[in-house]
This record gives C-alpha cells, structure tokens and sequence, in this order.
C-alpha cells in the first residue's frame, strides 16, 4: 500500500486537467460533517460482510452514474413526472443494485450532519471503500460534488458500455468522457469481483467463431467454457450469476488480467481488450499488470480519481439532496 501513497502526491496536477476538478478537495467534509467518511465505510464494510457481491455492485454504481451527465449522482433518482429514471435504462434495468445501501449511507449522514454530504460524493466514497473491503487499494477521495436536479434515460441507454462492446466503441465511450486506453485498461480491472448475468455473455459461449484461431487456442479456455454452459443452459436461466473472475471472485486483486490473457474474461467487453488489439499495445499493459498488482492498483487508483471528476456539479448548479432517491423540490 506505501507505494499507492507515493503517487497521491501527483493527483492534484493531475486532477488540474479535468473538468471542474478545482472545486474537489480533500477532507471537504472536515469542518461540515467530521464523521462523514467514517460513516459510509461502517455502512459499506457491514452491507459487504452480508453479501459479498455488494463490493462490485457499489463500485459499479459509482461508474454507471460518472458516464451519464458525470459524476452528480443522477443514477440514484427515482422517476417524477416526465423525468424517467437511469434505472429503468437497458444497461441498469434488473441489473443496478446497492441503491438501500446509498439509502442507508444517506439517512445516517442526515441524522448526523443534515444537507451536508451530497449523494454523488456518497457514491465516490462508497466506490473507495468498496475496493478496500475486499483487498484492494485505499485512497484518497477528492469531495465537495453537488447533485444532479435531473437524469437522463436517453444517457444511460447511449453512454454506458455494453458487455458486448468492441474494442473500438469500448474506446471511443471512454474517450467522451475524457478517458484514455490507459484508463480503459485500468478500469476494466474492477472485474476482479463482481457477477454478470448470463444474458450478458451466453450468445458468446454457445456461438464460438474460429476456435483453432482464437480461444482454444488457450489451453484452459474449453473447460471454462463448459463450466459457464453448466451454469447458463442454452435456453432459460438468463438471469443466472456467473463470477466475473471464477478464480477469487470475492477479491480486488490483479486475476482479472491474467485471465484474459488465457481467454478466459467472462465478457465480450474484457477478451477484446486482447483479440481486437492490433497494435500489441494494450496487451502490453494487460502483461504488466498480470504480472505486478501494485502497479495495476496505482493505475486504478489514478483512473479512479480521473473518472470521478467526469463533469462535476458545482455549488450553485446543484443541490445537496435530503433523500438521493428525490430532488428536494
């Protein structure tokens, strides 16, 4: 963990290049609500002893929010009107979770500290202590986020990735968000943890093109395959789980690329970060952190801090909402 401290020193002339990321600091809660961080990792490490698979779910919240409108915890809003929610979106519908915990975060932060902590700088601290609770880096989160006043079910549908994506549409939703390959890779690690249901990759593991020239050529591949058929039968169970990464799918750790490299990502979106790169470059990076999790883990943590400072609200453009689910009006 001492060498993820070394490079905390470089986040603020990183976070200088991104957005409205000069209204971010660090210990922003220190003087509103000292207790704030504490309060969300208490809440985070309970929800997560109870059901493990919470780690993945609270990360993956905070990311599906930063990629629509930035990271201004629209996601969380409940339809009103004619506004309709994130979560009704293709990419979250029966699929988004954790949304009682942020409730849980919110109504205990309220009791302490009323409209003082937003629901977006919940999200980024839940996402932080998230990682840590199963094994991975800690770090420091850079707070003083408003939240959105709207959602946008049109963003959803258009700007999250799909577990079907190629490589090429994988780059270019990171790229509008201001998010390089680097970060690309880097994020795409939080796959270490996590399920996907089979509707997700079933059509890949029963339809399999070329296999002399692509996965079986990977010696494990075959068995992997049998066992995620075992799991998602041909037709029905679409909403079964299968673990992102089936070798330690509870933990933070650098797996997920040293699974990909032998063919064996769950998703369409991970095996393209090795099949589709033409130039060998990604596949470099991916060797790198298969072979050396520090490095993977500083990575993360730069791409992390970079991906939460997506568009965010400043004072006078948002509000502090009294319940995350609902603006205050």
């Amino acid at each position: 963990m001492g060498c993820i401290k070394n490079v905390l020193v470089l986040l603020a002339l990183i976070l200088q290049g991104y957005g409205n990321s000069e209204v971010l600091v660090v210990d922003y809660y220190k003087e509103k609500c000292p207790k704030a961080e504490e309060i969300v990792r208490n809440n985070v490490e309970f929800a997560v002893v109870k059901d493990p698979r919470m780690a993945a779910s609270l990360l993956r919240l905070h990311f599906h929010d930063c990629f629509v409108l930035g990271c201004d915890a629209s996601v969380l809003l409940d339809g009103y009107g004619d506004m309709v929610s994130e979560k009704q979106a293709g990419p979250n519908l029966n699929s988004l979770r954790g949304f009682e915990v942020i409730d849980k975060i919110k109504y205990d932060l309220e009791e302490a500290c009323p409209l003082s902590v937003s629901c977006a700088d919940i999200l980024a601290i839940a996402a932080r202590d998230a990682v840590a609770s199963r094994g991975g880096p800690r770090w420091e989160v850079w707070l003083g986020r408003k939240d959105s006043l709207r959602s946008s079910f049109d963003g959803a549908n258009n700007f999250i990735p799909s577990p079907n994506s190629s490589l090429e549409t994988l780059i270019a939703n990171f790229k509008q968000q201001g998010l390089n390959i680097g970060d690309l890779i880097a994020l795409s690690g939080s796959h270490t943890m996590g399920k996907a249901r089979c509707l997700s990759f079933k059509q890949r593991v029963y339809e399999v093109k070329n296999p002399e020239e692509n996965y079986d050529k990977y010696k494990r591949y075959t068995t992997f395959r049998r066992i995620l058929r075992s799991i998602c039968p041909r037709s029905g169970k679409d909403n079964e789980l299968a673990p992102l990464d089936y070798v330690t799918p509870a933990r933070f750790d650098n797996n997920y690329f040293i699974n990909i490299l032998e063919g064996r990502g769950l998703l369409n979106s991970d095996n393209v970060l090795v099949f589709e790169d033409d130039e060998g470059e990604i596949i470099k990076q991916i060797w790198d952190y298969a072979s050396n999790q520090d490095l993977f883990f500083q990575s993360f943590v730069n791409s992390m801090v970079k991906m939460g400072n997506i568009n965010v609200i400043m004072d006078g453009e948002g509000e502090i909402r009294r319940n995350c689910r609902f603006v205050n009006n």
